[in-house]
């Protein structure tokens, strides 16, 4: 019973995959599971744009901390929420770290400049060259900094000077120049519209309960049944762990036996309740979403049958 429950589960996770997949419209090389290599950092460029990410950070914890502030007005932002801010800023699965998807790395004479560009764009080894110089500019002091920034409520200014100068030193002293013989990086590509708009859709479902590294998978995976095997060994293993716990627990535990059961049959009952609740929501949320893009691409037809 209880493994007829877990695959309905996963199950109930492909089919609403294949439904998002088939609502978006997207090139199946976007959508399917990536069979390349993914990118990698390059380490050796990051003196030459460790200063300037360092700015940049600063530049967006200011920013993202008035908007959190705007956002819970008049309510005042805790120490705790600037944190969460500092803490994101530089991982690129958060929304904090959005900042870095729109960047590129030009290279300019020996140096290297750090170009925003209006959208976001697909995450290559450049971007996660900047993930990887923003990590290192704030190591461990993320904490550091978000009390700097709830005590001392400082100026944009003051903030540079104080992570750049004096908690990581990125720029006490000017970058090296770029060697002649530097390959260069790859061209900046913007995401689709279509692309941005599903990933909002993934993001926003990242809380629910067996949604968290939910992923889009390509029409060929889902015909071949290929989807979770990175996991599958991992589950299995966990699958026959799990009977022998179990069974100790339960010989250990005889006086509770009756009570531990019913507390399993009932966190099982409650697991599936609630994530029949996420599955009705975020179909609730497709469905909002495609009437919305329904809407937008039938009123030019609408004006044309009034021309005519």
């Amino acid at each position: 019973m209880e493994e007829r429950g877990r695959l309905r589960g996963r199950t109930s996770l492909v089919l609403l995959s294949a439904i998002l997949l088939l609502l978006s419209d997207l090139p199946l090389s976007l959508c399917g599971p990536n069979k390349k290599a993914a990118s990698a950092a390059r380490k050796e460029d990051i003196p030459f744009i460790k200063c300037q990410v360092c700015e940049k950070i600063a530049h967006q914890l200011y920013h993202q901390v008035k908007k959190k502030e705007a956002q819970i007005s008049p309510k005042k932002i805790s120490e705790i929420q600037i944190i969460d801010i500092a803490e994101n800023v530089c991982n690129l699965k958060k929304e904090e770290a959005d900042w870095l998807l729109r960047i590129d790395i030009v290279e300019k004479g020996d140096a290297l400049e750090l170009v925003e560009q209006e959208n976001e764009g697909h995450c290559n080894s450049e971007c996660k060259t900047m993930e990887r110089a923003c990590q290192e500019v704030m190591g461990y002091s993320d904490t550091d900094v978000a009390e700097f920034i709830f005590t001392s409520k400082p100026s944009l200014d003051s903030l540079v000077k104080f992570l750049c100068h004096e908690i990581s030193k990125s720029c006490i002293k000017k970058p090296p120049p770029v060697p002649k013989d530097r390959a260069p990086g790859e061209p900046f590509i913007p995401k689709p519209t279509k692309e941005l708009e599903m990933e909002k859709i993934l993001r926003s479902m990242e809380d629910m309960p067996g949604a968290p590294n939910m992923k889009m998978y390509s029409r060929e995976d889902l015909m071949n049944n290929n989807f979770g095997a990175e996991d599958a060994d991992e589950d299995e293993e966990d699958d026959d762990d799990f009977p022998s716990k179990l069974g100790k627990v339960l010989r250990e535990k005889d006086s509770a036996e009756k009570g531990l059961k019913q507390r399993v049959l009932g966190g099982i009952k409650q697991a599936g309740q609630s994530f029949r609740g996420h599955v009705d929501k975020v179909s609730h949320l497709v469905g909002k979403w495609w009437k919305g893009r329904t809407r937008t691409s039938s009123t030019p037809s609408m004006a044309g049958k009034g021309e005519l």
